[in-house]
């Protein structure tokens, strides 16, 4: 099991948690798990950018990237805008 850190923009989906715990070998299936457990974030974590123990997972395996049990997986949404 890992800690998944929950940004303000989808604690209301979470029910206001700041942090859940999640299962999963990868970020796929942690991921998985989340959108199994809270279906309103279906959708909401294609675009996240996602930390595991503080690295940013495009520079691992993306998605597959490996989480052990006790790592900190930390979801920041991706920000866009402008003109």
């Amino acid at each position: 099991m890992s800690v998944v850190r929950i940004p303000p923009t989808l604690r209301e989906d979470t029910h206001g948690e700041r942090e859940v715990i999640a299962e999963g070998d990868t970020v796929r299936d942690l991921l998985d798990d989340l959108r199994t457990r809270f279906p309103t974030l279906d959708g909401k974590l294609e675009y996240a950018n996602v930390y595991v123990a503080g690295e940013d997972i495009r520079t691992r395996d993306g998605i597959e990237t490996p989480v052990s049990a006790g790592d900190t997986v930390i979801l920041l949404p991706a920000m866009a805008g402008g003109s």
